[in-house]
């Protein structure tokens, strides 16, 4: 059971950039995990969780803004590397919690089993180099194997043009896969009714099930609107490096992550507050990508999505904060 539970981890691990929400502002943002929804406001955060047995199980706990304690990530391209590092680093903290608190019992002796800790530090290994395999090294191999074929990939421009398409079929393909899991499923409607309760949120409306629902379950400021970004701004710059080594190649990638994810986030910030204009059409892969990293939610699943909006809310009033629609 373990074995089983540790890889459905790591798959889940795998997504949390996808179901993640990173914006630091006065919005509310929120983040999909295993059966439940975490939900967070400016300066505190809450997950709410259903147990094997039914009961909903909450975690909530204050958020220090990283800007507010490091001036320096205010700065632009800055700001979205410190950002995203600390939404991926609560990310994973709550998906770890989720997936202790899902825990099945143990089938002999009905006693509820836990993750051992190594077990969870060896995910977050697993997970970090099995990105980099599958979104750095396994694009530019393969590139590099149908240039062997194709001399046109000499040039390096469709060289790295390729690699880009190839890596993206790959995140699609990722995803498709697993939104087809029964044991992810669960996951991509957390997800969706993650984003209902965000937009009924924003509406202005009385936070209901009912109104929840009314609300489409794909939403700009998601992390799949930030990953397809993300991937297309990586292979326009890619097109200009001039390495023909693939050792270079690859060491120039992962090198440049860290830049083209801050300037990723800049441009997601700016498309969200642009929706109007030209700019937003930058954010419609993400949301075509969303009708599969999304499903429509159960009235039980909102629910706890509700629930770890009021937690999170409850919290942000108690520090005198409060969450503005922009």
């Amino acid at each position: 059971m373990l074995l089983k539970q540790f890889f459905r981890l790591a798959a889940a691990t795998q997504l949390v950039p996808v179901m993640e929400n990173g914006e630091e502002t006065t919005l509310i943002g929120g983040q999909a995990v295993m059966e439940g929804v975490m939900m967070r406001a400016p300066h505190g955060y809450c997950v709410a969780v259903r147990q094997h047995d039914g009961e909903i199980i909450t975690e909530e706990g204050k958020l220090d803004r990283l800007s507010e304690k490091f001036p320096i990530f205010k700065l632009p391209i800055l700001r979205g590397i410190g950002t995203l590092g600390h939404a991926l680093w609560l990310g994973v903290k709550v998906m770890n919690f989720s997936a202790q608190t899902a825990m099945p019992p143990d089938e002999k002796t009905g006693e509820k089993t836990q993750i051992p800790e190594w077990m969870m530090r060896l995910n977050i290994i697993f997970s970090v180099v099995f990105a980099l395999v599958l979104y750095k090294a396994l694009p530019l191999a393969l590139t590099t194997g149908l240039k062997t074929v194709t001399p046109a990939l000499n040039n390096l421009i469709l060289f790295n043009f390729v690699d880009g398409i190839i890596r993206i079929g790959i995140l699609v393909g990722l995803m498709w896969a697993l939104s087809k899991s029964t044991e992810m499923k669960g996951l991509f409607q957390f997800h969706g009714g993650e984003h209902k309760v965000v937009f009924n949120f924003e509406s202005g409306q009385p936070v209901t099930v009912e109104n929840a629902q009314k609300f489409v379950t794909w939403h700009p400021r998601c992390g799949t609107s930030f990953l397809m970004t993300l991937m297309f701004l990586s292979m326009l710059i890619y097109m200009f490096l001039p390495f023909e080594d693939w050792r270079y190649k690859l060491l120039a990638r992962v090198v440049l992550t860290l830049p083209i994810v801050g300037l990723s986030y800049e441009v997601i910030r700016f498309a969200a507050r642009k929706q109007g204009s030209a700019m937003a059409l930058v954010t419609k892969p993400g949301m075509w990508l969303q009708r599969i990293t999304t499903q429509p939610p159960s009235d039980e699943q909102t629910a706890i999505a509700i629930r770890a909006l009021e937690g999170a809310m409850a919290l942000e009033r108690k520090q005198g904060g409060q969450a503005v629609i922009a």
